[in-house]
């Protein structure tokens, strides 16, 4: 590759490695939603899973390959022949299928993991991307562990994986160790040692452990890395991954430093996050750079002034190059189903007239006891009535009782599998007592492990939003709803984890990456 070449490729890996952060876990017809969010903001490379790690895994993989057209479709597999013949089955429809395959190049992973030599991964890594080649010319090859390793083993093995004929090497920075300088100076390093490096594109994947994430993958662009592997809002296992919003605009802001440009449509960053964290229940801390609450707020008077006479005084961006939009408040219970429509238009949803319907009925409901309806509290109404997927568990009707003098009662009438069931339970509060009949009517008493409110948006009608983490045999799920009653909200979070739980039993992971 050329050095020189200003093209830097975003190679998403929410749907893979984002997806292994606690609760994360999604749904088929999830993935595909983030997947087309991906393919609308330009993504080059989807990372859409780990065929071999389940049956539900592979048909997700399947599905995102045979949908999404504009963005090449990577499934991820360790250097072994079953992994990578897997891989290939899931993405082969796909319009531009890649295989990533990896193994780890570090002693440490080699003595305790592997419990293999050098000569025998090496090997192993050769007839992987052999292999993998023989199904498709787009083949990328990841060293794990690669700033652990031995330099010079590390240039000995991406020099043998490009000879077989791997189109893209990646350079992980597996467990977030690595300091800006030193992993430039390695991109540097491989650059330098190894002869066929101009072959292949040189990436990077780097973890948040040390918080350096971002730093470390514009330390590799600025010494020859051509693609960067992150996640919207970065999540991902442990600390996450490197966030895409912050590459992106970092690039972006500061073309005159580094010279470099993506293909992302950048005011699809704003609505990206809100989707997955709408999906995940995962919410993005109010300071996180790009998409937090606070990334455009200014509260210093000094700033403020600043503002008001130039805003490039103390903004280094605006908030509508990422999709922000200028106004909050949009539509109230006066406002028809056209102009709702038309708004939703703006914020990049087209609903079929189905949709819109039921949208607009919620969107009355809500109206009528709230003044003011926000972009959120719309995004709210959308994912409920339009993107969330057929339940096991739904709620018809909750009524609490609580106060000072009176026992917390909750009485509840749900859905389950389409047949009506009702009872009533207590609690310290009137959160427990509702989470008590909840439990009470499923039949079920996972441990709760978190529970936690926040308003969708100011004033004293807001909508409160909820996230609830149930575990499971290990694992976690994170559930999340929506209402101007609290309870309501929360009642909502807890069914929706519920759900989630009932597809996580039917889709635990058969393979875990180290």
């Amino acid at each position: 590759m050329n050095t020189q070449n200003n093209r830097v490729y975003i190679f998403d890996t929410t749907l893979r490695d984002g997806e292994q952060s606690p609760g994360c876990s999604m749904n088929p017809d999830e993935k595909i939603r983030i997947a087309r969010q991906l393919e609308k903001m330009g993504v080059d490379i989807i990372e859409a899973g780990f065929p071999v790690a389940s049956d539900g895994d592979f048909l997700s993989v399947q599905q995102i390959a045979r949908e999404i057209r504009g963005s090449q479709i990577a499934g991820l597999a360790r250097a072994n022949l079953t992994d990578i013949d897997r891989a290939w089955e899931a993405i082969k429809d796909a319009a531009n299928p890649r295989i990533h395959t990896f193994i780890s190049s570090s002693d440490i992973h080699l003595k305790y993991q592997l419990k293999k030599s050098r000569e025998q991964v090496l090997k192993e890594a050769r007839a992987a991307v052999k292999h993998a080649c023989g199904f498709t010319a787009n083949v990328e090859f990841s060293p794990m562990d690669a700033t652990r390793s031995d330099r010079d083993y590390l240039c000995e093995m991406v020099e043998a994986v490009i000879a077989e004929g791997a189109k893209t090497v990646n350079i992980p920075d597996t467990v977030g160790y690595a300091i800006p300088e030193e992993f430039g100076g390695l991109i540097a390093y491989l650059f330098e040692r190894v002869k066929n490096i101009n072959q292949a594109i040189i990436s990077v994947h780097c973890h948040n452990d040390l918080g350096l994430a971002v730093a470390n993958s514009l330390a590799a662009l600025r010494n020859g890395a051509r693609q960067v592997e992150c996640t919207i809002n970065g999540i991902g296992e442990r600390a996450g991954n490197t966030a895409m919003e912050e590459i992106v605009m970092a690039l972006e802001t500061r073309k005159d430093l580094f010279g470099l440009k993506t293909n992302i449509k950048t005011p699809y960053i704003y609505p990206s996050s809100r989707l997955l964290t709408q999906i995940t229940g995962v919410a993005v801390q109010p300071n996180k750079a790009i998409v937090g609450a606070n990334a455009f707020a200014h509260e210093s008077g000094i700033h403020q002034d600043g503002l008001i006479k130039e805003k490039i005084t103390y903004e280094i961006m605006t908030p509508q190059s990422v999709g922000i939009s200028d106004s909050n408040i949009v539509l109230g219970k006066h406002s028809g189903r056209h102009a709702i429509s038309e708004h939703l238009r703006k914020m990049g949803y087209n609903l079929t007239n189905e949709q819109l319907n039921k949208v607009a009925a919620s969107f009355k409901e809500l109206a009528d006891v709230k003044k003011d309806i926000f972009d959120e509290d719309l995004e709210a109404i959308v994912y409920e009535q339009v993107f969330r997927s057929e339940d096991k568990y739904k709620l018809e009707y909750l009524n609490v009782v609580s106060g000072s003098v009176a026992i917390p009662t909750a009485t509840m009438r749900m859905m389950i599998d389409g047949e009506m069931y009702q009872d009533a339970g207590f609690g310290i509060g009137p959160v427990d007592a509702t989470f008590s009949v909840i439990r009470k009517i499923t039949r079920t008493n996972y441990p709760l492990l978190k529970y936690a409110v926040n308003a969708i948006t100011g004033g004293t009608d807001a909508q409160g939003e909820v996230m609830v983490q149930l575990r499971y045999n290990g694992r976690s799920v994170i559930g999340h709803g929506a209402h101007p009653d609290v309870l309501v909200a929360s009642a909502r979070a807890y069914i929706n984890a519920l759900n989630r739980l009932e597809w996580l039993k039917t889709d635990l992971k058969k393979v875990e990456i180290e």
